[in-house]
């Protein structure tokens, strides 16, 4: 087979690739791990401001990356992450109303990634059942699409307790991280005990909360990091601590993360001083709560 042959021939099997691949899809899909490392660099951040002016760039990079590859279920997933970190560490305290969106703009993110797993169901009108049988064939491989849904979808209910509607799909949410639960249990620092142990301290027992339950989840959450992610003590004191009302401990939990040294879990940096500023603002709603 002479040189110009063989040109042609490999000419005739690459056009088929190249027409179902725009040079725009094979751009994002190059760029998969390139986020990754900036995440990594973004988690060791111990500066809050340069976090807060970097995260909005990197938002609005994913999302372009996504409408050149839409159905790019790690770029989803980054999507949903970023809205939720920015969302809780940057936004929630300020301006609810403005979180809200963004939790929003996350969820929806996170479902489109899980519609890419083969999910063909109505998350928001589903019964718990029709969700748990169409979760159950979802591989190990949309554990951070389901992670990350379901924690922007609950902290949406969250910060609008007094919709009953939306209240109303709090299960559905628990659906999605009970399957994260059965596939990853230690999936990003064992942030599904961090789920549980709010979903049962955030209520009174007569509305389906179970303090046991809720403090045994925060201890499993402290277990996967040995003590060194701080949010988990903010978290408890916010919703657990808040609920039984026990003013001593909630203010000893927010305390001993203040006074923890910066840099002591050096690759979760960011999220620890997230937790520090939270855990001060929560101590000066000290006598409003108690």
């Amino acid at each position: 087979m002479n040189r110009t042959l063989r040109g042609y021939l490999f000419l005739a099997l690459l056009l088929p690739l190249l027409g179902a691949c725009s040079m725009g899809q094979m751009v994002a899909r190059s760029s998969v791990s390139i986020l990754d490392g900036g995440v990594d660099a973004l988690n060791a951040e111990t500066d809050m401001q340069l976090a807060a002016a970097a995260i909005p760039a990197n938002l609005k990079l994913i999302e372009g990356l996504i409408r050149e590859d839409p159905g790019n279920v790690d770029l989803l997933s980054n999507a949903a992450q970023g809205f939720y970190g920015y969302a809780f560490g940057f936004t929630e305290l300020e301006s609810p109303q403005r979180a809200l969106a963004l939790y929003a703009r996350g969820t929806d993110y996170g479902m489109r990634a899980l519609q890419t797993f083969g999910l063909d169901i109505d998350l928001y009108t589903a019964n718990p059942d029709a969700i748990d049988r169409a979760l159950e064939k979802l591989p190990r491989t949309a554990v951070p699409s389901l992670f990350w849904t379901s924690s922007c979808w609950a902290k949406q209910i969250d910060l609008n307790r007094t919709d009953p509607a939306l209240l109303a799909q709090m299960a559905s949410t628990e659906r999605l991280m009970n399957r994260v639960m059965q596939l990853q249990p230690d999936f990003y620092h064992g942030g599904v005990y961090l789920y549980y142990g709010v979903y049962y301290g955030s209520r009174a027992p007569m509305f389906g909360g179970d303090f046991e339950r809720a403090e045994m989840n925060f201890s499993l959450a402290r277990e996967v990091t040995r003590n060194r992610l701080l949010i988990v003590d903010v978290l408890q004191a916010e919703y657990l601590e808040r609920q039984r009302l026990d003013a001593s401990q909630f203010r000893s939990l927010l305390e001993g993360v203040i006074a923890e040294p910066v840099g002591s879990f050096p690759e979760m940096a960011l999220v620890n001083q997230i937790a520090r500023e939270r855990a001060r603002h929560l101590l000066a709603l000290e006598t409003e709560w108690f």
